[in-house]
């Protein structure tokens, strides 16, 4: 794995895994996190066909910003033709996303090794 040479964020680490950029989120995911990730987001999914997995398992708190996020990150990918993946097993942030019909958009995977594991076809993404 090859760390991004990117400023360390509070929220948000960058890394290589597989041929995926992972976007790790950490902790509170409010307003003031998503303000923090928006450019690490952007800048991936501004990549034509980029491979992108975001894993939440190092969320503890996810609110309307963190679902803004991943909207923002699905669209953008649509439009580069790239491939996301979701990484989520909190109970809560579960239940947000099958309340918002997100899970049925991006179908989380229970870990970091499962969503790498999926073939391009099977990928619950763009």
């Amino acid at each position: 794995m090859e760390q991004d040479p990117a400023p360390p964020a509070r929220h948000v680490r960058v890394h290589q895994d597989r041929g995926h950029t992972v976007l790790e989120f950490h902790g509170e995911i409010d307003i003031a996190a998503a303000m923090e990730i928006i450019p690490y987001l952007d800048r991936v999914t501004g990549r034509p066909e980029a491979r992108l997995v975001i894993d939440l398992s190092g969320v503890e708190f996810f609110d309307c910003s963190g679902l803004r996020l991943l909207y923002r990150a699905r669209s953008r990918m649509l439009d580069n033709g790239g491939r996301l993946l979701l990484v989520c097993t909190h109970p809560l942030t579960l239940r947000v996303l099958r309340v918002t019909g997100l899970s049925r958009l991006l179908p989380p995977m229970p870990t970091l090794d499962a969503a790498l594991e999926q073939p391009e076809a099977a990928s619950g993404s763009v």
